[in-house]
């Protein structure tokens, strides 16, 4: 018997042809193969045969594909640019906005922001999230992800522990433009063109892990912060009132009021009390629960075979259409309420790069490596963990008042810089492999 691999496979190109022959045998006697005695059963032999078959055309196969899927041209190129060229349009028009044509007072520039940070960023969130199929995903690549994203947090509390530099919001800030990647925009046309759907299903699951565990966790941390400095001024204040009312009572009244002012003084507010605001806060802020209610959609969804109904359908589409353009048009804003359009300097900016293209890919890296990565998932991991910085990660540092500029420059010098950098980490990953 004998298995000529061209006709088994049928190619239908020379270049596929000339693959298949470079990778198997033209010929193959599986009768020598078999020959040894304890395969004297025809019965044995046949499934063997087909397996053996089965395997050669698989690699073949995969060998084809991989070459296919590997080439980058000018067009893949393009359809990035096509999804990154819009994002600057909308933010030129929230720039001139301000800046050129004074449509906006700063009170209505606020009120902008809210508007996207609680109508168009939880529905366009819950859209993409309630689209994914949650029994389908790679739970390997996951891990990696949460590790580097392990990695990163203990460097950073280690840093603000052990350093004169290092401080709570700074490590916040960090982390964001470390971790937090504009992987739907970006990432979806331009993974495609590298490695084809895996790298397309990697960056979209990335997308969703990310709005459902990490973007929850930097609000719940922006709104710890924020209700704890609200408090320590609430007291403050009560404090300065109190006082006031020891200036102008009698000498006796001073000695009793005294103890009162060093007893507030020497007060902090409890860690519960604290928390409690910060959970109301949160179930009162749609982002929190924007990305579980799409998730558990999806889960059921995908368990039952149930189809979104359209009046939902349009109804979360009419608003979430609108996210990132709002969100960019907003980012715009922010940078026309500034004196300068690098808002944060220089030195920051740079410090931003490095985190985002470097300290990212390598925290994922280690991550990837630690759980047993291989082959185009290993390489999709630290590719996508090099993606531009998440616009949402802006909108929440604006609402919260924590280094917005940083956050506003990175998003977009970090989309300029991103396509030759990225397209270096691929070049430098196939070199490698």
């Amino acid at each position: 018997m004998r298995i000529h691999c061209k006709e088994s496979m049928h190619p239908t190109s020379l270049a596929s042809y000339l693959q298949l022959k470079k990778c198997c045998l033209s010929s193959i006697d599986i009768n020598m193969l078999l020959s040894d005695n304890n395969y004297t059963s025809h019965r044995l032999r046949l499934p063997i045969v087909n397996c053996f078959s089965h395997s050669i055309l698989s690699i073949v196969e995969a060998n084809i594909n991989n070459q296919e899927k590997r080439m980058i041209g000018l067009e893949d190129v393009y359809k990035v640019v096509v999804a990154m060229v819009p994002l600057y349009v909308a933010t030129v028009l929230g720039y001139g906005s301000v800046k050129w044509w004074h449509i906006f007072t700063p009170d209505q520039c606020q009120a902008i922001n809210r508007l996207v940070c609680y109508f168009t960023l939880p529905l366009f969130t819950f859209e993409f999230t309630a689209h994914i199929d949650p029994f389908n995903m790679n739970y390997l690549f996951i891990a990696a992800d949460a590790i580097s994203k392990v990695v990163i947090v203990i460097v950073l509390v280690f840093w603000a522990k052990c350093s004169s530099k290092g401080s709570y919001p700074w490590s916040i800030t960090s982390f964001s433009l470390s971790t937090l990647t504009n992987s739907l925009v970006v990432g979806v046309p331009l993974l495609k063109a590298m490695y084809g759907q895996i790298g397309v299903d990697l960056v979209v699951q990335s997308s969703v892990i990310q709005a459902i565990v990490w973007l929850t966790i930097l609000l719940f941390v922006l709104e710890l912060r924020k209700t704890r400095s609200d408090t320590l001024s609430s007291m403050a204040t009560s404090l300065d009132s109190q006082s006031h009312v020891v200036s102008l009572e009698s000498a006796k009244d001073v000695q009793t009021n005294d103890h009162v002012v060093e007893g507030l003084s020497t007060t902090k507010p409890s860690f519960c009390s604290v928390m409690k605001i910060v959970w109301l806060k949160l179930a009162l802020n749609p982002n929190t629960y924007a990305s579980l209610v799409g998730i558990v959609w999806a889960f059921v969804s995908n368990r039952w075979h149930i189809e979104t109904p359209s009046i939902m359908e349009g109804s979360v589409l009419i608003m979430s259409r609108a996210g990132t353009g709002t969100a960019m048009f907003n980012m715009g804003i922010f940078m026309a309420l500034q004196e300068k359009l690098i808002a944060c300097g220089p030195p920051l900016t740079i410090f931003g790069m490095v985190l985002k293209f470097i300290a990212g890919p390598a925290a994922m890296a280690i991550g990837a490596i630690a759980v047993g990565l291989h082959g185009d998932v290993l390489r999709v991991a630290i590719i996508q963990a090099a993606l531009p910085q998440s616009i949402t990660s802006f909108i929440y540092a604006k609402e919260y008042g924590l280094h917005a500029d940083v956050l506003s420059t990175a998003v977009i010098f970090g989309m300029l810089a991103s396509l030759p950098i990225l397209v270096g980490y691929y070049a430098v990953l196939e070199y490698l492999n």
